[in-house]
């Protein structure tokens, strides 16, 4: 009974989320097709390569579809949190630290490569959300991961088609500098790699904390205040 009520969790949530995803894929393709917006292709390149790189890992090296979708996740966070970095250090020696972060900057104008960085990403979030609803990797009515997806998705693409706050996305994208030993400790224990006492172990635990406090909680604290420090200069201006 507990089960029949879980795979009908499983079903109706899958049929849910397919069905927006379906209808975000159409609302990219007519941006791209009818309204010229070819720039816009990253974001279907970034959907292609991951799901290339999805067919690569389960073809050589596992067919478990969590390890497979973890691996994935890792590549993505590596790919993305480099980025993410190179532009920030290429925009910082361009124009300064302080100019980086003024109103104008983080909202009006694109750095460069942010663009085509935040789209891959995005393109990205649509790979995740197809690979779990197909191989049935969340669980629930309304699977946390999936709204998480489907949030993402909606405020990207709108960023994308608006071109507004692009830089202010590729800020929340450091996190995914943490994302990476948080996948890396995952596919280790699926290995079944667990010295507890070793030291690559104790590495990546100082790395995951580390990261946690530099890549995720500090610049989401820094976001936050910039936002609501912006959010009178954004009434006048409106």
């Amino acid at each position: 009974m507990v089960k029949g009520k879980k795979d009908w969790e499983k079903n109706v949530a899958g049929a849910i989320f397919a069905s927006t995803l379906l209808i975000w894929g159409f609302s990219v393709a007519f941006e791209i097709f009818f309204n010229n917006r070819y720039q816009l292709i990253f974001i279907f390149s970034g959907f292609i390569f991951f799901q290339f790189a999805n067919f690569l890992i389960s073809r050589w090296a596992s067919r478990d579809t969590l390890f497979v979708n973890t691996s994935v996740s890792l590549i993505h966070a590596a790919v993305i949190s480099s980025s993410v970095m190179l532009i920030l250090v290429n925009q910082w020696r361009r124009s300064g630290i302080s100019k980086m972060f003024e109103y104008s900057q983080l909202v009006e104008e694109t750095w460069p490569w942010a663009f085509q960085v935040v789209s891959f990403s995005c393109g990205y979030f649509a790979y995740d959300q197809l690979d779990m609803i197909l191989h049935g990797l969340s669980a629930g009515l309304l699977p946390p991961i999936l709204l998480h997806h489907l949030v993402l998705l909606i405020c990207f693409t709108l960023a994308l088609y608006r071109r507004i706050t692009i830089n202010y996305l590729i800020l929340t994208l450091i996190c995914e500098l943490h994302s990476v030993f948080l996948h890396i400790r995952k596919v280790r224990r699926m290995c079944g790699i667990r010295g507890i006492g070793s030291k690559m172990v104790k590495v990546e635990w100082m790395l995951n904390w580390g990261t946690f406090t530099f890549a995720r909680l500090i610049p989401h604290i820094v976001i936050t205040v910039k936002l609501i420090r912006d959010a009178p200069f954004n009434r006048q201006m409106k």
